[in-house]
């Protein structure tokens, strides 16, 4: 009778799972693992010291937040900086940001502005890159939100956690930093004052201008990133 192996524990499973998407998430955005590297399950396994099954279910979900393309027979890439993407990707925010900020307009309470200034004036502190990047992120959610739409809010979501790698290029600026607060600040200024037009401006003016700080960014990485690192697929159309 042969003995079959038995099934792994699931209980123990998913935390590993957890863990190996964190890890790895981590390395991707901060770039420790570059764009257009190529990786392989078992270089991740014995990175980790985990098993194939948590690097598989941490892989599945980063093809999904596009951080990693899978390609033929089984191999996996760290995702390439797509400037048609970022293009693409800073209009789709400007649409649908402005649509969020003209309902919060409507509908933020005093409490709910004031909570989010508190975040906002953390963001100012001497903190490390990784904080502020995750406190970017709850503010353009957080001001979504205000908007008392979950389609609204969850779009700003997934878009601004699409562009979170390329944040880190910007992170370490404290002038950068800087702008960023007082464009938040001069964002949450128009709500309160229920000024619609003049908040959905500071929002785009604001979205462009990240934009543009990330496309130069990615300029003076490609020394570094080589071509294989940054691609463009601009339509001509």
């Amino acid at each position: 009778m042969i003995d079959e192996k038995p099934a792994p524990d699931q209980s123990l499973v998913a935390p590993r799972g957890d863990q190996a998407l964190r890890a790895l998430r981590q390395e991707i955005l901060s770039m420790a693992l570059a764009p257009g590297e190529v990786v392989s399950e078992r270089f991740l396994q014995d990175r980790y010291g985990v098993s194939r099954t948590p690097i598989r279910q941490a892989l599945a979900v980063l093809v999904q937040e596009g951080l990693i393309n899978r390609g033929l027979r089984g191999s996996y890439e760290v995702a390439p900086i797509d400037l048609q993407e970022i293009r693409e990707l800073f209009e789709f925010r400007e649409e649908v940001e402005d649509d969020a900020v003209r309902l919060a307009c409507r509908r933020a309470t005093q409490e709910e502005l004031a909570r989010l200034r508190a975040t906002v004036d953390r963001g100012r502190a001497d903190i490390d890159p990784e904080e502020w990047l995750a406190q970017g992120l709850d503010i353009h959610v957080e001001l979504a939100s205000l908007s008392g739409n979950t389609f609204l809010r969850d779009a700003v979501q997934n878009a601004v956690a699409r562009a979170l790698r390329l944040r880190w290029l910007l992170a370490s600026d404290p002038a950068l930093r800087e702008t960023a607060w007082k464009e938040h600040c001069e964002i949450l200024d128009c709500i309160a004052a229920r000024d619609e037009d003049a908040a959905a401006e500071a929002v785009r003016l604001h979205t462009r201008a990240v934009r543009d700080q990330i496309l130069d960014a990615v300029a003076q990485a490609r020394r570094f990133l080589g071509t294989r690192g940054i691609v463009d697929n601009q339509n001509d159309d």
